[in-house]
């Protein structure tokens, strides 16, 4: 394991010329790319692990699972709520996206195993972490958000969906490892849950103040990455027709330059979508320094299972009074 390396806060240390997201990461060698919010949110992270393989870093993925783990071999088990998801990988769940993806993955020619967890509280799911922290010799922790909610301290107008985020979030920062990261990907999608996004560049703006922002980062439209990544939620939505996914459908278009109403899907009938170039971007925090600003994380600490954590969250939200004014956009 290296040593640890904080993030550069001294003006000058970042530079405009590299993407502070990849000056962070340069000194890691072995970098694990998790989705914080389950389902096909490590799909958000695909970008970034493209952009990573192809510079010769060391990338692994995982994923916060709602599959039925219970029902693949047990053999795939690396260790106690840790699976090891391979293409091959058999289950008659019909909604895998960790099995999907490793399939895309296999047939690209890239590292093929998604690591994936049962969806839980955070003290075990902390175990599964630091299980492949040591196994893979992880020095870099990259977790990522297709969405914004994970951006949220607790006293927002609306929290979103935050409990998998938080969890994840919770999880890792307790985790002695070099670097850690939270990316989001997907700006303005979880309107759709209640966030007021306004809230949302109030808290990177603190952030920011806090020495704890990386900034944001456009995936290019044009480039290998972005059509590798919408080769692969294209793919994820014919393996899943009845349950594609809508965050990583908005964003693939948004990399494509469509704008406004999208349709991609029947999931998207009853709403007006907002597809935009904001959502094809990466916004990247200090996972230490955004964990340090959520106003409940002690609260479920000490959870195991994520009925815990839901139920945590809304005392907090109850007792909770002096919740933001949400307000709209200037302009």
């Amino acid at each position: 394991m290296t040593t640890p390396a904080a993030l550069p806060t001294d003006l000058g240390v970042f530079s405009l010329a590299v993407p502070p997201l990849f000056a962070a990461l340069a000194p890691a060698r072995n970098v694990l790319i998790a989705g914080a919010g389950g389902g096909f949110d490590v799909y958000a992270g695909l970008p970034l692990a493209l952009a990573l393989w192809r510079g010769g870093t060391q990338v692994h993925l995982a994923s916060l699972s709602f599959s039925e783990l219970e029902l693949i071999d047990q053999d795939a088990w690396s260790a106690e709520h840790v699976a090891a998801v391979q293409p091959g990988t058999t289950s008659p769940d019909w909604y895998f996206p960790e099995r999907t993806l490793a399939r895309w993955l296999a047939a690209q020619d890239l590292p093929s195993t998604v690591y994936a967890f049962p969806p839980l509280g955070v003290q075990p799911l902390r175990a599964a972490y630091r299980h492949l922290v040591e196994k893979l010799d992880i020095d870099a922790v990259v977790l990522v958000d297709g969405g914004t909610d994970i951006l949220l301290h607790g006293d927002e107008s609306n929290l979103g969906t935050p409990v998998e985020d938080v969890t994840s979030l919770a999880a890792v920062t307790a985790l002695d490892v070099p670097i850690k990261l939270v990316s989001s990907l997907g700006f303005g999608i979880d309107a759709y849950d209640g966030v007021n996004h306004v809230e949302v560049l109030e808290n990177l703006a603190a952030l920011d103040r806090d020495g704890g922002y990386l900034g944001a980062l456009s995936i290019p439209g044009s480039s290998r990455e972005a059509a590798l990544y919408r080769d692969a939620v294209a793919d994820a939505q014919a393996a899943t027709p009845d349950r594609p996914s809508i965050v990583q459908g908005q964003i693939a278009a948004a990399t494509s330059g469509a704008f406004g109403d999208v349709r991609f899907t029947r999931r998207t009938g009853g709403g007006d979508l907002f597809v935009n170039p904001l959502m094809a971007m990466y916004f990247t925090v200090d996972l230490d320094k955004l964990a340090a600003r959520c106003l409940y994380l002690d609260r479920i600490e000490n959870t195991v299972g994520r009925r815990q954590v839901i139920t945590r969250i809304q005392a907090f939200r109850e007792e909770f009074l002096n919740t933001r004014i949400p307000r709209a956009f200037p302009h």
